[in-house]
């Protein structure tokens, strides 16, 4: 029986061709394999259709939208998980979901192998390989562009000469990566970290500097997932995209940033990703209102070590885990009212509410009616001083000797 290997698949120039050459370079059939999560572009029919031209011998599609806002840019949300405190995890989070459709079309299909286009420099072809090994531990991996030489040059040389139904000619200075999450650009003249990115790059966001009037948007939540927009219930998907759009038309969510790869080297990258950082503004007030002190500052730091893993291919890891339990407990309470508002590339907080706050009006206010008993307030602050009065002591009696 002839191996099969399955391809990971965009429908773009380097996997289409990819095809064709590790046909050629392994004699193996090829799957195609082609995920929504929500890049947009063309339709899964069109990409279907493609990678069997190019000489799949099945194509499997998914339209995995839902499932990615689901069980993966809402555990983003509730962790509010930014890489380096800048990266929403744009692509980190859409790898596995594309890894567990890779792993379900082997075991369909019967293959042997599974094939992604990333390079030897990157993240992605780690996420790949340890979500495949995670899932599918009697899997093979290979990469046409790492393993198999497969350069831009050649690849548009062998679609010209095989006559593949891809477009060759338009060169993009840019890597772009994209889904409902956000927008991934990276190399070209980006990689000159002095350079500013020009207006062309985006596509998600308008430029702030000529904003709209100013859009003032309520959020609400339940149990830290946004479940309504302005009083209109929405699933995950649909509240990202809302604010895909509402937010992107401000400006908000541009990021621009040098951030540290897994494989050592640093990389200076452009993101957009209006919904994801509106969103995460929001829980995170909303957060401070409903989780208490203390476990509010520990979840800051898982929150941090959740972002590394999953930036790190580590998703289907014990650690992550372990570390969505824990978060997942912290949203108990996280449920209510945020009030925003959406100009010039900022989303500002200006109101919260919730039946489940711990905010206390007798408490906080300084008007009459204040129930805070500010005479506990001096006996509090010798003894929570103590210990540093008693070390400060000591500095000055050892000094004096």
């Amino acid at each position: 029986m002839t191996e099969r290997i399955v391809l990971a698949y965009s429908g773009g120039l380097d996997t289409s061709v990819a095809i064709g050459w590790i046909g050629e370079a392994t004699g193996a059939e090829v799957i195609a394999v082609a995920v929504d999560v929500g890049q947009g572009g063309e339709s899964l029919e069109t990409i279907r259709q493609r990678a069997l031209g190019c000489g799949a011998v099945e194509a499997y599609v998914a339209d995995a939208r839902d499932e990615f806002a689901n069980e993966y840019a809402m555990p983003t949300l509730k962790a509010n998980a930014l890489y380096q405190g800048h990266y929403p995890l744009v692509s980190a989070i859409s790898r596995p979901v594309i890894v567990k459709h890779l792993v379900k079309a082997a075991r369909e299909f019967g293959a042997t192998t599974v094939a992604h286009g990333c390079t030897g420099k990157g993240n992605d072809q780690v996420r790949f390989e340890v979500g495949i090994q995670t899932l599918g531990p009697d899997l093979k991996c290979i990469a046409p562009v790492r393993d198999l030489a497969l350069t831009r040059d050649k690849a548009i040389a062998f679609a010209e000469e095989k006559g593949l139904p891809i477009e060759t000619t338009k060169k993009n200075p840019y890597s772009i990566d994209q889904n409902v999450w956000g927008r991934a650009v990276e190399t070209g003249y980006l990689e000159d970290i002095w350079n500013a990115p020009t207006k062309d790059i985006y596509d998600y966001t308008a430029t702030p500097e000529f904003p709209p009037a100013p859009d003032e948007v309520t959020i609400s939540f339940q149990a830290g997932v946004p479940v309504a927009i302005d009083g209109v219930k929405v699933t995950p998907l649909q509240a990202i995209q809302e604010l895909n759009r509402r937010a992107g038309a401000q400006g908000v969510g541009r990021i621009d940033v040098v951030e540290d790869r897994l494989v050592g080297i640093k990389s200076r990258e452009i993101y957009e990703a209006p919904g994801a950082m509106a969103l995460i503004t929001a829980h995170k007030h909303l957060e401070d209102i409903t989780i208490e002190r203390e476990q509010a500052r520990f979840k800051a730091t898982v929150g941090q070590r959740w972002a590394e893993l999953v930036y790190d291919g580590q998703w289907f890891s014990p650690l992550k885990r372990s570390l969505d339990a824990f978060i997942e407990d912290t949203q108990k309470y996280v449920s209510g009212d945020i009030r925003m508002v959406l100009h010039g590339g900022q989303a500002i907080v200006n109101g919260r509410r919730s039946e489940t706050s711990l905010y206390d009006f007798d408490l906080a206010t300084y008007d009459t009616g204040d129930t805070f008993d500010q005479s506990m307030a001096r006996g509090f602050i010798e003894l929570w001083g103590m210990s540093s009065k008693v070390a400060s002591g000591r500095d000055l009696r050892v000094a004096g000797e």
